[in-house]
């Protein structure tokens, strides 16, 4: 999902080197005495390496782990009534029974699952839909009443305990709302479920089924009662941002922590 990017390499000259060229200087000019300016400048170097040598190699470093460490206080603060409390929200989802959670702490991905009958659900979606400058409270909405909650999309899986192949569904979640956008279908169940490169690259040049809203509107109808009646319905569309705005939290105040320990060193 990410492009690689190209890295070059910056030479520039240090303070200690600077400090050694200057001791150099003036070995070769000691037919003259140094003025106390002089002296003055040379000490200021010394203190200036040795500063910057403790904290980082650049003269920005300081400045960058100061404006890092009150973004992370203030993170912490607004997250410290949340503290080894599970959210209301999470509770309440949870206690309902249906879907488990599969999340693992700083991954972008959440993967659901369920059981339905014979049916086997998996459900995924990305925190990356997620800005952390949009400041989603916990109730799924913006500090803003103007800022839209995000579009996540989401990919859902169906197999079966009896028979071959599975069923994949590409959704958004939007305004309290699941939205079908492409149903596609696979002889193989484990093409179709398992996440490799070489599953994603088998899956490439398939034939994945027409697009949702070209379908006949009688057939649109009646996948949707059959996807709500597995529970992709509003209740989840509802719980998806909410969950993905609170992990979004987590993981960035954990980034902001990983970075500034990085830059300190």
């Amino acid at each position: 999902m990410s492009a690689i990017a190209a890295l070059r390499n910056v030479t520039r000259v240090g303070p200690a080197r600077l400090a050694a060229g200057m001791r150099v200087s003036m070995v070769s000019t000691m037919v003259r005495p140094m003025s106390k300016m002089t002296v003055a400048k040379v000490a200021g170097a010394r203190a200036f390496s040795a500063t910057s040598g403790r904290l980082g190699s650049g003269s920005s470093d300081l400045a960058l782990s100061q404006k890092l460490q009150e973004e992370l206080k203030y993170e912490q603060e607004a997250l410290a009534e949340q503290a080894d409390v599970t959210p209301e929200f999470l509770k309440s989802f949870l206690e309902q029974g249906v879907w488990s959670i599969d999340d693992v702490r700083g991954n972008d991905e959440v993967t659901m699952f369920r059981k339905f009958g014979d049916e086997n659900l998996r459900l995924m979606f990305s925190i990356a839909d997620i800005a952390p400058e949009e400041n989603f409270d916990m109730e799924g909405e913006s500090e803003e009443d103007q800022t839209p909650i995000p579009a996540i999309r989401v990919s859902l899986s169906i197999t079966k305990n009896n028979g071959p192949g599975a069923m994949n569904v590409d959704l958004i979640c939007e305004d309290t709302h699941m939205t079908v956008e492409n149903i596609s279908f696979y002889d193989d169940a484990k093409l179709g479920t398992e996440l490799t490169a070489e599953a994603d690259w088998n899956r490439r040049g398939l034939y994945i089924g027409p697009q949702f809203e070209t379908l006949d509107v009688g057939v649109q109808d009646e996948f949707e009662k059959y996807l709500q009646e597995r529970g992709i319905n509003e209740s989840l569309a509802t719980f998806i941002p909410e969950y993905a705005a609170h992990k979004e939290q987590q993981e960035y105040v954990k980034w902001l922590g990983k970075v500034k320990n990085f830059i300190d060193l």
